[in-house]
Order: C-alpha cells, then sequence, then structure tokens
C-alpha cells in the first residue's frame, strides 16, 4: 500500500524531474547565455537529471519483494551520479577565472579524489564493509563500517572547491561569488549529514535546488554583461554616428562661413562660433558612455539649428518650449531627431518648415517633443536618418528605461515622442 512517504517521494521526485528538464530547456534557448555557459549548464542539468531518475527508480522499486538485485544497481548508480556532480563546480570557477584547467592543481586534486572514491564505489560491490543492500519487508540499505570514507571524499571535494572560490574571489563578479557559494556550502551541509545517515535522496534534492538558484544568479549576472554589451554597441554605433557625419553639411557650412565672411562679418563668426559648440559636442558624445545632462544635450541641439538657419534663414523656424531640462538622456538623443526633421522637411518641398521642441514633467516621467510640419514620416522609410532613430530608441531603452515614440502630427508632419522615467 502506498503510503504518505511514497507520495512525498514521488512528488519530490516527479518535481525534480521537471525543474531539470525545465534547466536544460531554458540554458537552450536562453540568447544571453554565451556558448561556452550554455554548453556546461545542459551538461550540468543533464547530470541532475539523470541522477534525480536513478533516484526516482528506487522510489518505485525498493518495496518490490523480488527487486533487490535492481536495487543495487540503483544504490550504485546513486552514489555514482552525485560523485559524478562534484568536479562541476570547480570547471566552471577555473572558466571564469580564466584559468587553464589542465594546469590546474585544484581540478588535479579534485579528479584525484573522485577518482579514488570511484575505486572504493566499485570495491563497494564486492564487500559489506562500506554498505550493503538486503530485503525484508521493503529493500533496506545497510551502512558498513567504512561507508562514512565515501561521503567523506564528497565532503573534502567540496571544502576544496570552497577554498578556492574564496582564494580566488578577487577574479569574480560579486553575482558569481554569491551563486557558487550558494550553491557550495549547503551541499557541504548536506553531505556532512550524509555522511552520518543514508539520506540521499535529500541529499540530490538539496543539489538540485541550489543548483537552480546558482543557475538563476549567474544567468541574472549573464543579462547584466549582455545588456551592458549591448549598450557599448549601441555607443558605439552612436560613434560611428558622429564620424560619418554628412559631408555636404560640412561643406555647405564652411562654404556659407566663407561667403559670410564678406557679407556679414558678424554673422560669419556667430555661425562659426555655433559650428564649433556643434562640432565640440559631438566629439564628446563619443567619449561618454552614461547619460549626461539634458541641458548640454539642448546645447548641441541649439547649436546644429542656429547652423542651418544660417543657410535657410527664410525656410527653417524653430520654437523651444522648455522650462523642464532636471533630467538625463542618452548623448546624441535630441539633436539626431531634430536633424531627422531637419533634412525631411527641407527635401520634401519648398515650403517653410517649422519644428518645435518642447519638454514637460508628467507624473514620474520627463517628455520630450519634438515636432515638425512636413512631409511626415514614412515607416518603412530604410535610410539613414531612419536608423539613426532606431538606435536611439535602444539606447533609450537600455540606458534610461526610455520610450520614443514616432506619430503623425495633427495638420500634417511628425511628432517625435520620448518618455524617460525619473527613477531611472
Amino acid at each position: 500500500m502506498i503510503n504518505w512517504i511514497d507520495i512525498l517521494g514521488y512528488s519530490i521526485g516527479g518535481a525534480m524531474l521537471f525543474l531539470m528538464v525545465f534547466g536544460i530547456v531554458f540554458s537552450a534557448i536562453m540568447p544571453a547565455i554565451d556558448r561556452w555557459d550554455r554548453r556546461y549548464f545542459i551538461t550540468f542539468f543533464s547530470m541532475l537529471l539523470l541522477s534525480v531518475s536513478v533516484f526516482y527508480f528506487d522510489i518505485i522499486i525498493y518495496r518490490l519483494p523480488d527487486a533487490l538485485e535492481a536495487e543495487k544497481v540503483a544504490v550504485f548508480f546513486e552514489l555514482l551520479t552525485v560523485s559524478a556532480l562534484m568536479p562541476m563546480p570547480t570547471i566552471i570557477l577555473l572558466h571564469r577565472c580564466g584559468e587553464d584547467i589542465n594546469n590546474s592543481t585544484l581540478f588535479r586534486t579534485v579528479i584525484a579524489l573522485w577518482a579514488v572514491f570511484l575505486i572504493l564505489l566499485i570495491a563497494a560491490q564486492f564487500t559489506d564493509i562500506f554498505y550493503t543492500v538486503v530485503y525484508n519487508t521493503e529493500c533496506e540499505f545497510i551502512r558498513g563500517p567504512w561507508f562514512a570514507l565515501l561521503p567523506l571524499l564528497l565532503v573534502l571535494i567540496t571544502a576544496l572547491n570552497i577554498v578556492g572560490v574564496i582564494r580566488k574571489r578577487k577574479k569574480l563578479s560579486i553575482r558569481f561569488y554569491i551563486a557558487i557559494l550558494v550553491y557550495l556550502l549547503p551541499m557541504e551541509t548536506a553531505l556532512l549529514v550524509y555522511s552520518l545517515n543514508y539520506l540521499a535522496i535529500f541529499v540530490v534534492l538539496g543539489m538540485a535546488l541550489c543548483a537552480l538558484m546558482m543557475f538563476s544568479i549567474i544567468i541574472s549576472d549573464n543579462i547584466e554583461q549582455y545588456m551592458r554589451q549591448q549598450r557599448k554597441i549601441a555607443n558605439q554605433r552612436a560613434s560611428v554616428m558622429v564620424l560619418q557625419m554628412r559631408p555636404h553639411f560640412i561643406y555647405n557650412t564652411m562654404m556659407g562661413i566663407y561667403y559670410l565672411c564678406g557679407q556679414d562679418p558678424n554673422k560669419a563668426k556667430q555661425v562659426t562660433l555655433d559650428f564649433t559648440t556643434y562640432l565640440r559636442k559631438n566629439f564628446t558624445a563619443i567619449a561618454s558612455a552614461d547619460t549626461i545632462p539634458f541641458q548640454n544635450e539642448l546645447e548641441h541641439t541649439r547649436a546644429y539649428l542656429a547652423v542651418e538657419q544660417a543657410q535657410f534663414e527664410d525656410s527653417l523656424f524653430v520654437s523651444f518650449d522648455t522650462p523642464h531640462t532636471m533630467f538625463r538622456v542618452p548623448p546624441l538623443t535630441l539633436q539626431p531627431i531634430v536633424e531627422n526633421a531637419v533634412k525631411h522637411g527641407m527635401r520634401s518641398s519648398n515650403d517653410p518648415v517649422h519644428i518645435r521642441v518642447a519638454t514637460r514633467q508628467i507624473d514620474r516621467a520627463s517628455e520630450i517633443i519634438v515636432e515638425d510640419d512636413g512631409k511626415g514620416f514614412d515607416s518603412v522609410d530604410n535610410n539613414e536618418p531612419h536608423i539613426a532613430l532606431d538606435n536611439i530608441r535602444q539606447r533609450l531603452e537600455m540606458m534610461c528605461k526610455g520610450k520614443l515614440n514616432i506619430l503623425p502630427r495633427k495638420g500634417g508632419g511628425t511628432t517625435v515622442k520620448i518618455t524617460i522615467p525619473a527613477d531611472n
């Protein structure tokens, strides 16, 4: 008859099987995991799945009167699969430290201890001094006088891993350091208990839960690194955009200054100053890896528009309504949007282009609005301005959890709206 202990065992075993399969699938499909970590965790959870499966099999057969030999095989593989997991923390530790496994004293020592365990485990199949399995009303595991040697070897391997983690902590990220200790310290306690009592199912249960905790912490670390890499890529794209400024814009500006020198020297000086400010802000943005005060971006935009208005003073009209400036934005956020509005508006027709730049504070967010009365934004346009807006959208999301929306303007034209949470 199935009692509550059996039901508990079936429930725990089933849950562990499900969690290990989940760990394998998640490791395989998670995009933020690099290739080495992906292979490692697929292997790790596959080994845990095998170990849990053996214990689940043991739960099913241990009450059967004709299953004594199968129970002996199950016990052997229980001990074998548990021990096979012992070098896994050593492998990932050395990888994260950038050390060669083949030349590591820690790894060699762990493998030597594991080899001793395997030799003793095989010897245990031919003698009763380690353990034996007999059948009374059910299959019973009987500890021999030397049984403690088996789990104590695993305790020693885990202790060596803990010492290795502590000694190499300066080479590890804080999250990985916490993650691997979360795995190793409870395991050390479970193995010490296991050396005194044969409670292997609880060792595997603890190992599986600790492995999932370690996995979750390491995954969060990988996601953070992935986001940093994506932010770096986005910033590099922004830098390339700056370095690939439109040659005709620079050419037209320089020629405009040249003619102004003869016609209106004072205006030529002002345009030269505005153009210098624009260039300086552009190249300063290359060196900025973090958000900047919006006021800086606003000055950059004003300098750019001043240069454009010097060339199109009868065709380009700009108004600013920016009472709210006490917030931060990624560099090259507002200026490329305004430049995009100018380029789309000036090339669409000979009519004057009106651009409005506004800011406001709404709830717990800051909002930037750029409006123009040009021909409107083409959503399928795949030219440089469109790429620039996609780049801005990506950097806003990664650097300050901001959003960029492109909307048709009532009466014609385009409205670009940026929303930046106050607690970013």
